[in-house]
């Protein structure tokens, strides 16, 4: 049997319980501008707005029109704030995207060495992060494979990277729980990043094999690296699981910068894209105005799909 066809009935059922209410068709306040895509922020993007408190920051997302929230540093929280904001997501009926799920090597190889320590510690944070997402009702958490191995070709690397993953997607397989993997920019952010490219992700999720395991397609980074943003979606559309959003230069609000997002946008519409786009960017103009600004910038470029 194929690996990505692994999860049953009864497999996906036993993750139930820890898939937030929201996606099982939760009533939303009508009164509400909500967004036709699924755009999640991050804690922070509204701090000014809806103060420092975590649980505030959500209301205040809700209120305008998000319904999905995001958080790279979810995993690190202590227990009982997870509990928290899992509990105030879904009451609001609010989707979980991402958190990182293992400590990110950026100066030193790690997951594509093929060594025996790397590979533990890896395998133990993937099974912590499983309780994390039990917590929040997350289904989706980021894989960086971290920094290139100098003494190994590439082929080597991939191999042991797929090995890896493998290992990991049995971990999650029976939670219903999946790993994004990331490419990076490795001009303006992230030099020596073993996995730079949309292609190269693809292969490496098809290599996997394994509904556990896809393409995390950050729009800003892959802007930097290789553009052709729309023929890399659709050539790999099969093994993305995710979007995350930055205009370049600058890492801001769709609008700042030379993406034209409404054209993106509107074509994730038109292929009937139901999953999230994570914020993952920082706001261009600081204080109120410039999270007033955000949310216009998402609305301008999200009323183009119309």
């Amino acid at each position: 049997m194929k690996r990505r066809t692994f999860l049953t009935k009864s497999t996906i059922a036993a993750a139930l319980p820890f898939v937030s209410p929201a996606v099982y068709g939760i009533p939303r306040d009508e009164s509400q501008p909500v967004f036709n895509l699924d755009f999640a922020p991050h804690f922070g993007m509204f701090e000014n707005s809806a103060g420092k408190d975590l649980i505030d920051q959500l209301q205040f997302m809700w209120e305008m029109g998000f319904r999905s929230m995001e958080d790279n540093d979810m995993r690190i929280r202590p227990i009982e704030v997870q509990k928290q904001i899992g509990e105030k997501m879904a009451s609001l009926g609010m989707r979980m995207g991402v958190f990182v799920a293992h400590t990110i090597s950026w100066n030193k190889p790690n997951l594509v060495t093929g060594k025996k320590l790397h590979q533990d510690e890896f395998l133990e944070e993937i099974r912590n992060s499983v309780e994390t997402a039990k917590r929040v009702n997350a289904k989706w958490m980021t894989v960086v494979p971290g920094h290139i191995d100098l003494g190994l070709e590439e082929g080597y690397q991939t191999a042991n990277l797929v090995d890896l993953l493998r290992k990991a997607c049995e971990i999650l397989e029976p939670h219903g729980l999946v790993i994004v993997v990331e490419s990076l920019n490795h001009w303006a952010n992230h030099p020596g990043q073993f996995l730079t490219k949309i292609p190269q992700a693809y292969e490496i999720c098809r290599a996997v094999d394994s509904p556990s395991c896809k393409i995390l397609f950050d729009l800003y980074h892959q802007q930097v690296t290789e553009g052709n943003l729309i023929p890399n979606i659709d050539l790999a559309w099969d093994e993305i699981g995710y979007f995350q959003i930055g205009d370049n230069p600058g890492r801001k609000e769709p609008g700042t910068g030379e993406i034209n997002y409404r054209n993106v946008f509107k074509h994730l519409h038109s292929k009937g894209y139901k999953g999230i786009l994570g914020m993952e960017h920082g706001n261009s103009i600081s204080g109120k105005d410039g999270e007033n600004a955000v949310i216009e910038a998402y609305r301008k470029a999200d009323d183009y799909i119309k």
